[in-house]
């Protein structure tokens, strides 16, 4: 990997980092820069766009390392249910790994940008769409009726679990929506 493409991909790992635990309006490029140990003028170089450039990157980065996990954990699931409880686990784990600093990497900043008409409230919808499509996949295979509905539910569990946890700094919400989850999803 060239320098350029280095330092490009640092900023946008700091990006991620930042804006996870803080959101997008507790974001600066100056704290941004710091973690990522960069010059100013290479945040303009390589995102001339500003603040939205890189945030949109970091999300898109952040997005895309979800649907890798859900590939993985569906590769190895018996199932629909077994992805969506090893799926709560593995975000579970990041979070607590994380100390409750870091949840779901698109929801704080989904909900801070969810009443713009901006391009990253359209990523943030993007991102979620593919994530319960990957879910609707994993349940259509299953042969259940109204998959897209139950993925879009399921999703919704996951994502309030999250938030929950990461404001109570704790597992317990993600263990209970995993419980109700595994019921829900069970075979008949």
């Amino acid at each position: 990997m060239l320098k350029g493409e280095r330092t490009r991909a640092k900023l946008v790992a700091a990006a991620r980092e930042v804006v996870e635990a803080k959101g997008y309006h507790g974001t600066g490029l100056n704290e941004v820069l710091a973690v990522a140990g960069a010059p100013r003028g290479s945040l303009y170089h390589h995102f001339p766009g500003g603040k939205d450039e890189l945030i949109g990157e970091a999300l898109s980065a952040a997005g895309q390392e979800v649907d890798a996990l859900l590939d993985e954990l569906a590769a190895s699931a018996a199932g629909a249910r077994e992805l969506v409880l090893a799926l709560l686990t593995a975000l579970a784990d990041r979070m607590a790994a994380a100390d409750y600093a870091k949840g779901c990497p698109v929801a704080t900043v989904a909900l801070e940008v969810a009443a713009s008409e901006g391009e990253l409230r359209s990523l943030c919808g993007g991102i979620y769409d593919g994530w319960q499509h990957k879910l609707a996949d994993a349940l259509r295979a299953e042969g259940r009726a109204e998959a897209d509905e139950l993925a879009a539910t399921v999703l919704a569990l996951v994502e309030g679990a999250l938030v929950l946890a990461r404001a109570r700094r704790s597992r317990g919400p993600v263990e209970q929506v995993s419980r109700r989850v595994g019921r829900l999803l069970e075979l008949e």
